[in-house]
């Protein structure tokens, strides 16, 4: 029995032994069959790629060379008998040179020599004058000099004498300080600084034409003019000793106390 059973057993693993090699060259043929056919299709890809790249040139190539006509009847002109004017050469037009304009020479004027005027010249210096003769003297009494007036009405900014308030600008000053009165829309909103007044000093010293040159607003402008405006009269300016007529330009300082 145990022979049997050994010899059993061998035939068994022969069988699997050779089942197996089978099996492991069939997987080999299968490997072997597949990675010929990848690089079968590897090659053929290149190929039709080449091919298909090849062909699409071709086509653009074909597509920009290409010449369309447009499909039409073709007209029949005919013949031409008009007749052609000849063109006659037109001979070349000579531009002649300005004439040339000549140049007078002054004259020459000849001048005596000294001697000769001095013979043509005779003056006579015998000329009798005795003690009782008079000599007649001319008054120019009816001839009338006309003096250049001078513009007065002419504004004067710079003169020889400024012109200036009464006891100088400390008492002007001193005017402005009395009577300014300070504006309360100024006041509320704490608006300080110096207003410019332009005013001209007539000829009686009077305060005209009074301008603001510069302002600051909440009505101190208008009570800067106000001021000037009812000022004393100045010392006119003087230009040549005779009173003219001057602009100024003045400041007035508004300034809040605090209390």
């Amino acid at each position: 029995m145990k022979t049997q059973n050994q010899h059993r057993d061998g035939s068994d693993g022969e069988k699997a032994s050779e089942a197996s090699r089978k099996n492991s060259k069939a997987l080999e043929d299968l490997i072997r069959l597949k990675n010929d056919r990848s690089r079968i299709n590897n090659r053929y890809c290149n190929l039709f790629f080449s091919i298909g790249l090849c062909l699409s040139l071709l086509f653009v190539i074909t597509a920009f060379e290409w010449k369309f006509y447009d499909k039409g009847k073709i007209m029949d002109l005919g013949t031409l008998d008009a007749e052609f004017e000849k063109v006659m050469d037109i001979p070349p037009t000579e531009h002649l040179p300005p004439p040339v304009q000549k140049l007078e020479q002054p004259k020459i004027i000849e001048v005596p020599d000294e001697e000769e005027i001095l013979e043509d010249i005779q003056i006579d210096l015998d000329i009798e004058m005795t003690e009782q003769q008079v000599i007649e003297q001319r008054i120019f009494e009816d001839m009338e000099f006309e003096e250049e007036e001078e513009v007065v009405d002419e504004i004067f900014t710079i003169v020889e004498n400024q012109p200036e308030p009464h006891g100088g600008m400390r008492v002007f000053y001193e005017y402005i300080a009395k009577n300014l009165t300070y504006p309360a829309s100024a006041r509320r909103n704490n608006i300080e600084g110096r207003v410019y007044i332009e005013f001209v000093v007539e000829k009686d010293g009077a305060l005209t034409d009074v301008k603001i040159l510069k302002g600051i607003g909440g009505g101190c402008d208008e009570e800067a003019v106000r001021i000037i405006e009812n000022a004393p009269k100045w010392i006119p300016g003087k230009q040549r000793g005779r009173p003219v007529r001057v602009k100024m330009v003045l400041p007035v300082l508004f300034k809040l106390e605090i209390n």
